[in-house]
């Protein structure tokens, strides 16, 4: 860690999820509940605001810092991991394009650990393809109009605020803008969450603008900057889900090398059958591989570089690890991994979309590969 503060930042961690996090998991991903409290819990303990300025409420640690208390919270509760990157991902408009008015005004209610937000960028017919979304925003006498569909959206029908980004002109990828709407705003709807096979404490549903008025304040930066405000803020959340990646990766090696330690047959732990050993070898390589990544990356942010292609890179590599380790572990456990008996079939049922959200893996090869031959 780069300094003693940053240290007791993921001892605290730790020991939050230890006490907090760690006895509930399994009953309220079962259940399929909201862990609301648990979000508050992390606010208030300012693990929810770490990379923004103390100014605001925030922590003003370095990314990598931060990026390790998410590894941290995903390692014992996935669904809490995203929506802590996920709510991270919604004050980063305000923060880095905000004027210093939206700033004062908008910043240190979301960074208070007491609200929560959702980030609306994807569409039914728009999803790796931003340039395309329909939601348009009219102009009205005193400020805006939202109109519209947003799909995917995390914390749907929870969050105290959305994120939303809508057309303003007919410019393609230049006619999108970026709007801090409040969670009761009228006209906001949200359909039924959508039946997923993981994540299960991780809501994510429709949310409908059906003439949602908008305050003219609460436009974030200049009109028709919202395509640049979006794809700076994914590099920022792709580092978010790879650290969470990693932290899941890491919970499911840990797992299988415990079982593989406890389980004997033919009168040897079967850790002791080199078969077996190679696969817990590789599965460590693949986290520690994961974990480099992001770290790399976090730190060129830090540095103030340029950090997309290594985002990129980060993100592809600990989701497909991710994919991977817990693969293998429930291989390692044989038939009781492939229980409710055991937590690795949550984890490989959450791993999963991690190869989806933030820009699908393929849609990452896309993003290394052009910036890579553009020379």
């Amino acid at each position: 860690m780069p300094t003693d503060e940053a240290a007791d930042l993921i001892e605290l961690t730790r020991e939050i999820c230890r006490k907090e996090l760690a006895p509930k998991v399994d009953d309220a991903e079962r259940a399929r509940t909201f862990p609301e409290q648990t979000f508050r819990t992390l606010g208030r303990a300012g693990l929810l605001s770490l990379p923004y300025a103390e100014e605001f409420g925030g922590a003003e640690q370095p990314y990598e810092v931060y990026l390790q208390v998410v590894e941290e919270i995903a390692s014992v509760w996935m669904s809490v991991a995203v929506g802590v990157s996920v709510h991270g991902l919604t004050a980063y408009p305000v923060a880095t394009f905000g004027t210093r008015e939206q700033q004062q005004a908008l910043l240190p209610g979301m960074l208070s650990g007491e609200q929560l937000g959702a980030y609306c960028l994807s569409e039914p017919l728009a999803g790796s393809d931003i340039a395309s979304m329909t939601t348009r925003a009219t102009r009205t006498g005193d400020g805006w109009s939202l109109k519209g569909t947003k799909a995917w959206i995390s914390h749907a029908g929870h969050a105290d605020y959305y994120t939303t980004f809508a057309r303003t002109s007919d410019d393609g990828g230049k006619g999108l803008s970026t709007f801090i709407v409040p969670g009761d705003a009228a006209g906001l709807s949200f359909a039924e969450p959508e039946r997923k096979m993981g994540l299960h404490c991780d809501p994510v549903s429709q949310v409908m603008f059906d003439g949602v008025p908008v305050d003219g304040a609460r436009l974030i930066g200049r009109e028709g900057d919202g395509m640049k405000m979006a794809l700076s803020a994914l590099d920022a959340g792709r580092l978010g889900i790879a650290a969470a990646a990693t932290g899941l990766a890491q919970a499911a090696l840990d797992a299988a090398a415990d079982y593989a330690n406890e389980r004997q047959q033919f009168g040897r732990r079967i850790a002791d059958f080199q078969g077996l050993a190679f696969l817990l070898a590789d599965m460590e390589a693949a986290v520690t591989s994961a974990r480099a990544t992001y770290l790399h990356a976090a730190r060129l942010k830090d540095a103030g570089r340029g950090f997309g292609k290594e985002a990129a890179v980060a993100k592809l590599v600990a989701t497909d690890a991710a994919m991977k380790v817990t693969t293998d572990a429930v291989q390692v456990l044989g038939g009781a991994g492939y229980t409710e008996d055991f937590p690795l079939e949550r984890y490989m049922r959450e791993a999963k979309v991690t190869q989806i959200f933030e820009g699908t893996n393929q849609i990452q090869r896309l993003v290394i590969s052009r910036q890579l031959l553009a020379r």
